[in-house]
């Protein structure tokens, strides 16, 4: 189990938080006491969540809808939780935190040898949950290619760990598929995406053949960050091949819009 009194201050940084799209957190857990605390403490602190009360319909979120961190309970009722963690890397490269009551080292490695990033033990304060889930989401921030925090590009500047979009001081507005779509593209920045990769970062696995979803989203982006999204100078299309976020002078390099 976990505890919460009433008496605790959550220092979980909500207010920076809200200010920027929600991140995204697929709780796996069968207890439905349990997992209505998960949602109402998570949500209070900014986060979206995703539930899973089994493991086949934890790797079906995963699959379709691409979570930021995932909290796993390895005591499931329909399948073993180590073999879950496997089975969920396939689908995502998403920070995993096990919890469990089991507090046995040696099954605390196999978790973290099997896949997962973090393993806490039941009963465990939301404090401490909190700021767990915040170290996991600040490192994802920096995988796949992006050794930076920041990425900026023009008079744009991209935050890949608040993920916010500033121009100046004004932040951007952005939907959460946007962000998802424009953290893949800057974390890979001046580098060819191609649209699967970023349909599978944005939507999930499962659409990794729907090419036409990125080519409507780029455009909305476009309209929120180039001066003229008919000839972009930051998000190109390289015909044949994918998507780049260009940080670099544009120069007199010739872009499509498509």
């Amino acid at each position: 189990m976990f505890a919460l009194t009433g008496r605790e201050k959550v220092d979980d940084g909500t207010a920076e938080h809200r200010r920027g799209p929600r991140s995204r957190i697929l709780a796996i857990e069968d207890d439905r006491h349990i997992l209505r605390m998960l949602e109402l403490s998570l949500a209070a602190a900014g986060y979206e969540v995703l539930q899973a009360p089994t493991g086949q319909r934890a790797l079906e979120e995963a699959r379709t809808r691409n979570p930021d961190l995932v909290l796993l309970d390895l005591g499931l009722p329909d399948v073993d939780g180590l073999s879950l963690v496997t089975e969920l890397r396939k689908n995502t490269a998403a920070p995993i935190i096990v919890v469990s009551a089991d507090h046995q080292q040696a099954d605390k490695i196999k978790a973290l040898d099997a896949g997962a990033n973090d393993y806490l033990t039941k009963p465990f304060a939301i404090p401490e949950l909190l700021a767990r889930i915040r170290v996991g989401l600040r490192g994802w921030a920096h995988v796949e290619g992006s050794a930076h925090a920041t990425v900026t590009f023009g008079d744009f500047t991209f935050d890949l760990q608040s993920r916010r979009l500033l121009k100046g001081r004004r932040q951007i507005r952005l939907s959460s598929v946007e962000v998802r779509l424009l953290a893949t593209l800057a974390r890979h920045a001046n580098e060819i995406v191609t649209p699967n990769a970023l349909l599978r970062e944005a939507w999930g696995s499962a659409y990794a053949a729907r090419t036409g979803y990125v080519r409507v989203y780029m455009h909305s982006l476009r309209r929120k960050i180039e001066k003229d999204p008919g000839r972009p100078q930051y998000l190109l299309n390289e015909i044949g091949l994918g998507y780049r976020l260009r940080t670099t002078d544009p120069g007199t390099e010739n872009a499509t819009s498509l």
